[in-house]
């Protein structure tokens, strides 16, 4: 800090000296303005000139060049020029060399106050005091945690309205196990810079620990006004899903977990919410089993022959807005149709989608000409839109292949 501060001596030495050295050259200055005007003879040429221009009007009056109305025309004329200029050639008395020295002192210490009163405000003393007191600790060969937290109470002391000093007290109360002390830190933070989603989930966890791992209604008030702002705030995320899982809404609490994760990194919470995952889906797994679509598959009679009886035929059930990958997948041959089959939960892809997670579905059947997945032309193909998902006494939807891709 003291190096800091005289660096800023230093500038404001170099400040006072711009500011002093046009007093030093104001007399040598002074000086050759008043020889530069008393060696002007501006006003000598003026008036010669003009006396040579009245002489040259009485010759041409004498002459009879001109009358008596023109001599006095052009006379007045010449008159209100010599008195034009004459009034431009008036100066203003120079100044002595000491004025204005009494400004320089008061210009000087304004520049001082300002520039303190400035830094004082703008600039970030605190935070540098602040890196002094970690960089000590950190260097003591004797130094803990313990140590590290006393030295930034003391600086929470000194300075309460400085974010930073809560912002490191922070995560040093939360391992330290000191969840009151971490959640006091954070309603710091939180109003000396405003409700930031992520301080916001931090704050519930904290609350969370405070509780022994209850939930209340605060914890969750905090998640949700978190999610707001983060829909995929994986600390919102994981209360929001506990509270829908508590209150049997597995498919709920999926939600918001899957949600959690996709933002989220490799953390203790996420690996809570894989396993949070992994139990909502056991639990709805006998829920999903009642969950199908019973499909009578067949082809046209049109397209029959068109293609080898080998041939690889897809079924795939896909949710009707198309967001989901898909919820369901058999593989059979053409030699197989006419074909009655069953998709249900474990024709699904991935545990992200199933037919559990839907009411309505889109039926495809495709008959793939080269065994891939993807439709290429010449296949042949049969959808139905708006298919309901029931149990098994749904009756069998009627699904025909009855086109060609082109």
């Amino acid at each position: 800090m003291t190096l800091l501060w005289l660096a800023f001596a230093v500038l404001l030495l170099l400040a006072a000296w711009l500011l002093i050295l046009p007093l030093r050259r104001a007399a040598k200055v002074e000086r050759l303005q008043r020889a530069l005007e008393d060696s002007d003879d501006a006003a000598a040429q003026n008036v010669a000139v003009y006396r040579r221009r009245v002489a040259s009007l009485e010759a041409a009056k004498s002459r009879g060049d001109i009358d008596a109305a023109r001599f006095d025309e052009d006379l007045s004329e010449l008159q209100r020029s010599l008195l034009d200029d004459t009034e431009r050639l008036k100066r203003s008395p120079l100044k002595s060399a000491a004025a204005g020295k009494l400004a320089v002192p008061l210009v000087l210490v304004a520049v001082v106050v300002v520039s303190v009163l400035w830094y004082r405000w703008e600039g970030a003393e605190g935070d540098l005091v602040l890196y002094q007191a970690i960089e000590e600790v950190r260097n003591d060969p004797e130094a803990s945690l313990a140590l590290m937290i006393q030295r930034l109470e003391q600086q929470a002391e000194s300075q309460p309205d400085n974010p930073r000093v809560w912002q490191t007290l922070y995560p040093l109360y939360r391992d330290s196990g000191a969840y009151a002390q971490a959640s006091d830190a954070i309603e710091r933070v939180l109003a000396l810079e405003g409700r930031s989603p992520w301080w916001i989930g931090e704050l519930a966890k904290m609350q969370y620990f405070i509780n022994e791992g209850r939930l209340d209604d605060r914890i969750l008030a905090l998640s949700r006004e978190a999610s707001r702002e983060a829909p995929n705030l994986p600390s919102a995320m994981w209360f929001l899903g506990v509270e829908a899982f508590q209150q049997d809404d597995y498919q709920g609490a999926l939600g918001f977990w899957r949600r959690g994760l996709s933002a989220a990194d490799d953390s203790p919470l996420s690996e809570a919410m894989r396993q949070g995952v992994a139990q909502a889906e056991q639990r709805l797994a006998p829920a999903a089993s009642e969950r199908n679509v019973l499909v009578s598959l067949s082809l046209a009679d049109e397209l029959v022959g068109r293609l080898a009886p080998e041939t690889t035929v897809f079924v795939v059930a896909r949710d009707s807005e198309g967001k989901l990958p898909p919820l369901a997948i058999e593989r059979l041959t053409l030699a197989d149709l006419p074909a009655s089959l069953t998709l249900d939960a474990s024709d699904a892809m991935s545990p992200m989608a199933s037919l559990a997670q839907v009411d309505e579905v889109r039926l495809l059947a495709r008959v793939s000409s080269s065994g891939q997945a993807q439709p290429q032309a010449g296949d042949l193909m049969g959808e139905r839109q708006g298919v309901a998902v029931g149990g098994p006494d749904m009756d069998p939807v009627a699904l025909i292949i009855d086109r060609v891709i082109e």
